[in-house]
């Protein structure tokens, strides 16, 4: 490709933060080749769409997305990437417009296939990897935002959940090397990034291909001094250790924010699903981390309504919530997907019975929300405020993950200031300090 040719391209990404990871590499990569990306206002000659498929309803915004893109730059070169890429090519290719299907491996050999399509978009071509054939590892941290990095250090899973399509979209466990990846980490900081939030699949099985461990990796990471803070994204349940936990307690840079999968609350449930814990294991885990962390924050993923969840199973998992000392809960409406084996399992729960108990969980969820920004109020937190502007106010999060709104002042931006948290403020979406300008210091 003619590296003097001003290609621009717009990027839309969907789904979970590896997605945007891996954005903000094919980003990189075509930038060095000479496509910039768009700003405000500038036709794309190429969109890269990448499209999430955790659900049924993921498809169905992916679809919508790329109708959207279409419309929105006439003309351009479509490429469609990602999960949805992957698993329901011949869906996407239906749509009008689209020019070029990757699936999950071939995504960052874009660059190849624009050299032969674009941009005389000559040909339709449809590639895809299969599931045996998705075994490369590609370490990938996004820089889009200034503030916060998303660093990629596994990728695929291995444990086949009955209701989960995501082995097949992403393949087997695997990761990079410790040495390269905190590398990529200083680099983020050196670039000004303050906080970096580490992503895969399964980040809790990391060194399955190098013979290392998360434990080993997080250790490393530490010592990162041009990094403020590390957050850990999802990890499971089983696979967050005692040791990961009192590292983390004592560490210098990790935060102590913890996002659980827990799916359900009845011991009967996780085992129609194929998860390896039980709710002792679980219960155990939350508690440990408020024992050594008590201002932890933990957030709980939960899915409703999936084949096989009686009324009765739904009751108990309900109650198991309540008397967990989490955070807030991500909840899930159970959607089929094609050739898992929960299709196998009789008792199928009724569309609007999955929309009750939805609700049911989201109002606890809100309710320990509000509860635990109310054992906030009062207490010193680091914060890093963002340089997103909404009217005359600024945000940025503790490193508990409360959300903090002070009054707009550019000398903040990117910047690790100590606040007194005081109350809500107006719309009840945040914390303020004490005194937004006394009593913020670096």
């Amino acid at each position: 490709m003619n590296k003097t040719l001003s290609y621009k391209v717009a990027y839309f990404t969907l789904g979970c933060k590896l997605n945007f990871a891996e954005t903000s590499t094919i980003g990189k990569m075509l930038a060095e080749n000479g496509i910039r990306k768009v700003v405000a206002g500038e036709q794309a000659d190429i969109c890269v769409v990448n499209t999430c498929s955790v659900t049924e309803l993921a498809d169905k915004k992916g679809r919508q997305a790329i109708r959207r893109i279409i419309k929105q730059y006439p003309g351009a070169f479509i490429v469609v990437t990602g999960c949805y890429a992957q698993l329901k090519p011949g869906d996407i290719s239906k749509i009008e417009g689209v020019d070029l299907v990757l699936g999950t491996e071939e995504k960052l050999n874009l660059l190849n296939y624009l050299k032969d399509a674009f941009p005389e978009k000559s040909k339709h071509e449809i590639a895809v990897s299969k599931v045996k054939d998705i075994h490369t590892f590609a370490p990938s941290c996004s820089a889009d935002d200034r503030t916060r990095h998303f660093l990629k250090v596994q990728d695929g899973c291995d444990y086949y959940c009955t209701y989960c399509t995501i082995p097949f979209a992403r393949g087997k466990s695997r990761n990079g090397k410790i040495e390269d990846l905190v590398a990529m980490a200083r680099q983020a900081g050196s670039s000004g990034g303050k906080e970096i939030v580490l992503t895969g699949v399964n980040i809790g099985d990391f060194g399955k291909s190098t013979g290392e461990s998360f434990l080993d990796l997080i250790k490393a990471l530490d010592e990162v001094e041009t990094i403020e803070r590390f957050r850990i994204s999802s990890i499971e349940p089983n696979l967050l250790t005692d040791e990961i936990l009192e590292f983390v307690a004592q560490s210098k840079h990790f935060a102590p924010h913890f996002h659980i999968p827990l799916q359900s609350g009845s011991d009967e449930v996780l085992k129609l699903m194929h998860r390896k814990y039980d709710t002792v294991l679980f219960a155990a885990k939350i508690h440990k981390i408020k024992e050594l962390m008590p201002d932890a924050f933990i957030g709980v993923d939960v899915i409703v309504g999936v084949r096989g969840e009686t009324d009765i199973y739904f009751e108990n998992a309900k109650q198991f919530i309540e008397s967990l000392p989490i955070s807030q809960l991500h909840v899930f409406t159970y959607s089929e997907r094609q050739g898992t084996q929960a299709l196998k399992i009789d008792y199928v729960v009724d569309l609007k019975v999955k929309q009750e108990r939805s609700k049911q969980l989201l109002d606890i969820s809100s309710k320990k929300w509000h509860d635990f920004y109310l054992s906030q109020r009062g207490k010193e937190k680091w914060v890093i405020f963002e340089h997103t502007r909404r009217g005359k106010k600024m945000h940025g999060f503790t490193e508990n993950y409360v959300k903090v709104e002070a009054d707009y002042d550019s000398k903040l931006i990117n910047k690790l200031v100590k606040v007194k948290l005081k109350d809500f403020n107006e719309d009840k979406s945040a914390l303020t300090p004490k005194s937004p300008k006394g009593d913020l210091s670096e």
